[in-house]
């Protein structure tokens, strides 16, 4: 397999403070913010999950999975919400319903000109062992939805996985993302030069570093670029390492290193990687060596390989609202996180206790660690 001549991903020691379990040692960027999108009630659904952002013609917008009591149960669907000003949300409308024999989960968003384009992901009940295929719908107004249709791989079939939430354009205008691919959920960046997102998908050139029970290691990836270009594709070890995983490419994600582990501790959870407008690179995770998925942190690099210094987005301990309902996987945490630049702002957005829809903006000047580009 091609590699990059240099794979290169740092972590600065002693940036974490693991004693102080709340907060990491780190302090707050200036002018952060947090808004509720969805809070439940007795008469409303108590789970919820998988929250990830667009900004789409003056419009925030906001998905998630949705049920009434656990994690992917047989009712689980995706709802969606709607803001002009990120602080008051319309209630949650339905962007994909509950599936007959099986379950929807939320997958995404993209933009192709005046369109929208909302991602889901379909969970047949009787596929064994546990997979499922990529949907999408479109969009003029965020309102009216086209019928679903599947996504396509470059040979016109569809897509035989689950797409991953947060596809990234690159400054060639290719499209990368990843999908977990059956049998089972073994996951694999994909590529396309189709500007829709929604066909003409490639499955790159890579190897897994294990798979166990018909899923892989390396799993839920996100992406972002080092200032040579060298695309780093983080993962989720569900080995229980407590370390993110990376896998490099210098091709335009065509082919890809083997994935390994890095030294950015982790929560076993989804992240979200990305780049601020001046290049400055950023991981949003839970950056403990536990399951327990707080406090929420924004690591920085300048150049994407040495990541030295970070941001308190949401603290732990006594900080974080109580669980209000019980459920099926259910417990106190910043759950799956995914991130947005708009407006001048990084948007973060995660559920608190997978019940409560929320996300916290940032100034993007308080991030940023280059100097402005013209």
């Amino acid at each position: 397999m091609h590699k990059p001549k240099e794979l290169t991903f740092t972590v600065k020691e002693d940036l974490f403070d693991s004693l102080k379990v709340a907060d990491l040692g780190l302090s707050y960027p200036k002018g952060i913010e947090t808004f509720t999108v969805f809070k439940p009630s007795d008469s409303s659904d108590h789970f919820s999950n998988g929250v990830v952002m667009t900004a789409f013609k003056g419009y925030l917008y906001c998905q998630w999975q949705s049920s009434q009591t656990g994690e992917d149960s047989e009712d689980t669907w995706v709802a969606y919400s709607r803001s002009l000003d990120g602080k008051t949300w319309t209630a949650p409308m339905v962007l994909q319903e509950s599936q007959d024999e099986g379950y929807s989960t939320s997958g995404g968003w993209w933009k192709h000109g005046d369109t929208l384009i909302a991602y889901y992901n379909y969970w047949p009940s009787k596929l064994t062992p546990e997979g499922g295929y990529a949907y999408y719908k479109t969009s003029l107004d965020g309102i009216h939805w086209s019928e679903g249709n599947p996504v396509l791989m470059s040979d016109g079939k569809p897509i035989q996985g689950i797409f991953e939430q947060d596809p990234l354009a690159l400054k060639n205008g290719r499209i990368i993302n990843a999908a977990h691919f059956q049998p089972g959920l073994n996951a694999s960046p994909i590529y396309t030069d189709d500007p829709s997102g929604v066909r003409g998908w490639k499955r790159s050139e890579f190897t897994n570093s294990a798979v166990k029970n018909d899923v892989s290691r390396e799993i839920e990836p996100s992406a972002l670029v080092q200032e040579d270009g060298t695309l780093v594709m983080m993962f989720r070890d569900q080995f229980s390492s407590f370390y993110s995983m990376a896998s490099f490419s210098d091709d335009s994600g065509e082919t890809w290193s083997r994935p390994g582990l890095t030294t950015m501790p982790d929560s076993r959870s989804k992240q979200s990687a990305g780049n601020l407008p001046d290049g400055t690179a950023y991981l949003v995770n839970n950056p403990v060596r536990s399951k327990v998925r707080m406090p929420l942190v924004i690591t920085l690099s300048k150049n994407g390989k040495n990541f030295d210094n970070a941001f308190l987005l949401r603290k732990g301990e006594g900080d974080i609202q109580p669980l209000r309902y019980q459920g099926k996987y259910k417990r106190l945490g910043y759950h799956y996180p995914k991130s947005m630049v708009n407006e001048g702002f990084l948007y973060v957005s995660y559920s608190v206790n997978k019940e409560e829809v929320e996300f916290t903006r940032v100034p993007i000047g308080s991030l940023e660690m280059n100097e402005s580009r013209n």
